[in-house]
């Protein structure tokens, strides 16, 4: 959808920002409406500032916002939801990072998405959640963002017969898009194993709500191989690797 010329108002979540002359921020906004873009929100680094508190990162605000010649500007803002518990966890900020990353990577500039806003909406919040399984939610995130913008994973026949797979163990490929069956996987380099309980386990997070999804429960061998296989699809697809993914492992073996 078009931004409309002058003046608008509009839901954001802000994704990034980086400080701007003496006492600016310059934001990357995601909005139910216009996608992805870039504002900036005058003197909200001062104390006194009318803005400040109201324009934290990864917080959904409700902004005013004029076009301008350059840049679009904040005129108004009014926090909705901070979503405070993430700023104050930080294995919940390091996942929260993660999923902004993914979200930034994969969409383009006044691009509406908004099955896509609603969905890093629901996920922050998620995130709030300290009785939440965050590796769960990174991964239930991940299919249903490859959804929302066209990379969904075939998890069902086979990518390279087409045919039904049988309930046994399977290989993913990351350059195909999904599940290959074992005859067609013989002697093809570029596919890896996965477990039928692996693909149980996709299926469900692609096709359920996550009201459902929140309470399954999966050993660490499990959850390190759905992690493998997604990451090794989404680095596939971006041709390159998320910074945030890294931090996270170096805080989950630096944990007690």
């Amino acid at each position: 959808m078009a931004r409309p010329e002058r003046l608008f108002r509009t839901d954001a979540i802000i994704l990034r920002r980086q400080d701007f002359k003496e006492a600016d921020r310059l934001l990357t906004l995601f909005t139910p409406d216009y996608g992805k873009f870039t504002v900036i929100a005058k003197a909200v680094r001062k104390p006194t500032g009318r803005m400040t508190g109201h324009v934290e990162l990864f917080a959904r605000s409700n902004m005013m916002i004029s076009r301008g010649r350059d840049l679009d500007i904040v005129t108004q803002a009014e926090m909705a939801d901070p979503y405070l518990p993430i700023r104050e966890n930080l294995e919940a900020a390091a996942y929260a990072s993660y999923i902004v990353e993914l979200l930034d990577r994969f969409t383009e500039a006044e691009e509406q998405n908004t099955p896509l806003y609603n969905l890093l909406a629901q996920t922050l919040g998620w995130l709030t959640n300290s009785d939440q399984d965050l590796r769960l939610v990174g991964r239930y995130y991940e299919l249903n963002l490859l959804r929302l913008v066209g990379f969904q994973p075939d998890l069902f026949s086979c990518v390279v017969g087409f045919e039904d797979i049988e309930a046994q163990d399977q290989y993913f490929s990351v350059a195909e898009g999904g599940i290959v069956c074992p005859e067609h996987a013989e002697g093809n380099p570029n596919v890896m194993p996965i477990s039928l309980s692996a693909l149980k386990i996709m299926r469900y997070l692609q096709t359920r709500d996550y009201d459902l999804v929140k309470n399954l429960r999966m050993n660490e061998l499990l959850h390190g191989e759905l992690e493998r296989i997604l990451q090794s699809y989404i680095i596939y697809l971006l041709e390159r690797r998320l910074k945030s993914v890294d931090f996270i492992r170096r805080l989950r073996h630096t944990s007690p």
